[in-house]
């Protein structure tokens, strides 16, 4: 019997809103006097050699060192002082470009209506419950796990193991959903019912988090 719905939080429950990274242009713009199309192409590029390079940080303290460092040298790409990085990680955090996706929290209001604990396991940042409470839902997710807490990260079978303790359920009581096929087969490989979401056209077993819900409606 289903007991509970574990999520990927990215391109599962939210989505990155690309249009911030030109918002983020147009403020520099306004304050420092900056060329908006340089600042822009500075704040994608940073981004792009940075992603994944935070897969070692484990406690908030460690985040907070990283973000600081990300400041300061996001400020000197954009030929401002270093002294600028707090102004610009604090006006811009990263959790700012995240929207929920249609249907989020409603889905998640009935499923807590229904008895069934959920959670969100992602491949993250220890801060997954800041970016949850700026998404608005924190008050409908029971457990939330950020892989870098943890040291493991999905798909390493210890990632899945950890959130279903925490939400203290079996690996057959949980449905696991996430946007990426390698997570959903380990997952599966554990004996949790799972299945991979695409919001966009193509091959998945959920196209909507309302098919999910649908889903979880007719196994109890």
């Amino acid at each position: 019997m289903i007991r509970g719905v574990l999520f990927d939080r990215d391109d599962t429950l939210a989505y990155t809103d690309p249009e911030v990274y030109r918002e983020a242009a147009q403020w520099l713009a306004q304050r420092f006097a900056l060329d908006e199309a340089a600042s822009l192409q500075a704040l994608r590029q940073q981004w792009q050699e940075r992603a994944l390079t935070w897969w070692h940080l484990r406690t908030p303290e460690d985040e907070t060192v990283f973000w600081e460092g990300y400041g300061e040298e996001l400020a000197e790409r954009l030929g401002l002082g270093p002294q600028h990085g707090p102004e610009l990680m604090a006006t811009y955090p990263y959790e700012r470009a995240m929207r929920l996706l249609p249907g989020a929290r409603e889905v998640l209001l009935a499923l807590r209506a229904r008895g069934l604990k959920t959670g969100v396991l992602s491949n993250t940042l220890p801060s997954v419950g800041r970016t949850l409470e700026h998404l608005g839902i924190d008050d409908l997710i029971d457990v939330a796990v950020a892989s870098c807490e943890l040291g493991v990260h999905k798909p390493e079978a210890g990632a899945f193991r950890a959130a279903l303790e925490r939400m203290q359920l079996t690996a057959p009581e949980v449905l696991f959903v996430d946007d990426k096929a390698e997570n959903v087969a380990a997952a599966r490989a554990l004996g949790m019912p799972a299945g991979l979401i695409s919001h966009a056209d193509g091959p998945a077993d959920f196209s909507s988090l309302h098919d999910v819900l649908a889903w979880v409606e007719r196994q109890t």
